[in-house]
């Protein structure tokens, strides 16, 4: 999936992540969520889809690690929680998710490792994929022969989860 900022990729995600649950598929993987104080984004935060554990991915005030933005990433959380959670839902889950492949994700070369093995695993895996950014991890997901590239928009972003749901769940039953 890709869509502009603020288009719900992260909330499709997530509402596609607890429909497959319902229907008892087991979902693993990395969610980024923003974190906002006072109405500001400070940062961003990792969560592992399986055990709800959080890490910091990029924050306002972090002193170390490569700067996108005003932020910096902490590689150290994106590879300990949000790499993990992706090999752990590879080896493990029905469904990959990883939300979202973007220059803050990327500058981890551990996450980029496991993007591509996700992508090989022959598991169903759903990606958000930041909007204009180019780079050889993202165009060789979007070139994929096996690959479908959604793009979000106000007119199907209501409908668009259960598509992706229906989607997954003829994958996995094939």
């Amino acid at each position: 999936m890709t869509g502009h900022p603020g288009s719900g990729k992260t909330t499709i995600m997530r509402t596609v992540a607890q429909m497959l649950k319902a229907q008892g598929v087991n979902v693993g993987g990395m969610i980024s969520d923003e974190v906002r104080a006072s109405g500001n984004r400070i940062g961003f935060e990792i969560i592992d889809v399986s055990s709800s554990k959080k890490g910091w991915l990029a924050h306002i005030e972090q002193k170390t690690g490569p700067q996108v933005g005003k932020y910096r990433v902490n590689v150290m959380d994106l590879d300990s929680i949000g790499v993990q959670a992706i090999l752990n839902a590879i080896n493990g889950a029905d469904v990959v998710l990883v939300d979202e492949i973007g220059p803050m994700e990327l500058s981890s070369e551990r996450f980029r490792e496991a993007i591509k093995l996700a992508s090989d695993s022959g598991k169903p895996t759903l990606c958000t994929i930041h909007w204009r950014m180019q780079d050889q991890a993202i165009d060789s997901i979007r070139k994929r022969e096996d690959a479908e590239l959604l793009t979000i928009t106000l007119e199907n972003r209501n409908r668009l989860s259960d598509t992706i749901v229906r989607k997954i769940l003829d994958l996995i039953k094939n």
